[in-house]
């Protein structure tokens, strides 16, 4: 008897079955062949990451430091080289 290889479940079915919330019209996570602790365990990885995931709330991007005129300079140099 051998042993039936370890399946990888795709990000887009772990999101629908995670995010959709569970109607009679919906298909369960076994029709997916899924197991529903499977789900369970997803879900609480999403909880324990979530901080992670979508980080503390108000705070700005960090933006990074261009300084423009040296790019300036740097098209300026590649346009020259690309005409001759």
């Amino acid at each position: 008897m051998s042993r039936r290889p370890r399946r990888n479940h795709s990000r887009p079915l772990r999101r629908r079955l995670l995010w959709q919330p569970s109607r009679a019209t919906e298909p369960s996570p076994m029709y997916f062949d899924v197991h529903p602790n499977q789900t369970t365990t997803w879900k609480s990885q999403l909880e324990s990451s979530a901080s992670e995931i979508f980080g503390p709330g108000g705070e700005t991007p960090a933006t990074p430091v261009v300084d423009v005129k040296s790019l300036h300079a740097k098209i300026g140099e590649l346009t020259l080289e690309n005409d001759s």
